[in-house]
C-alpha cells in the first residue's frame, strides 16, 4: 500500500439491511465501484445525478443549430447562400428558445420544493 497514491483504509462495517440501501442507491448512478462511490459520499456528501429528457434535446438542437451555422457560413463564403437556410435556422432557434422555457419552468419548481 505504501506505492499508492491512496494508501489509507477506512473499514467501515453495515448491517445488511445498509448494505442493500447503499445497493440501491448506488445502482441510480453509472458507476458499479463501491470505493468511488464511498469516496466520492463521504468528501462531498451528496450526488445529485440530472437526466432529464428536456436537456438532452436542448443539447441536440444546440447541436443542429452548430452544424447549420458552419453549413450557412461556408455557403456564405462561396457565394451560394438561400432563403431557405435562413427560415430553416431561425425554425430550430425557435425550438431551442421553446425548450430553454420550458427547462427555466422545470427547474423553479424543482427548486421551490
Amino acid at each position: 500500500m505504501a506505492n499508492r497514491v491512496r494508501n489509507k483504509q477506512i473499514i467501515v462495517r453495515v448491517t445488511e439491511e445498509e448494505r442493500a440501501l447503499i445497493d440501491l442507491k448506488m445502482s441510480q448512478l453509472p458507476t458499479s465501484r463501491l470505493g468511488a462511490y464511498m469516496r466520492k459520499m463521504a468528501i462531498d456528501g451528496h450526488i445529485i445525478l440530472l437526466d432529464i429528457p428536456e436537456i438532452k434535446k436542448h443539447t441536440a438542437e444546440l447541436n443542429a443549430i452548430g452544424r447549420n451555422i458552419n453549413i450557412i457560413a461556408r455557403k456564405v463564403s462561396q457565394n451560394i447562400f438561400y432563403e431557405q437556410d435562413i427560415k430553416e435556422l431561425k425554425n430550430l432557434m425557435d425550438e431551442v428558445w421553446k425548450t430553454e422555457r420550458k427547462l427555466l419552468l422545470y427547474f423553479q419548481r424543482v427548486s421551490k420544493k
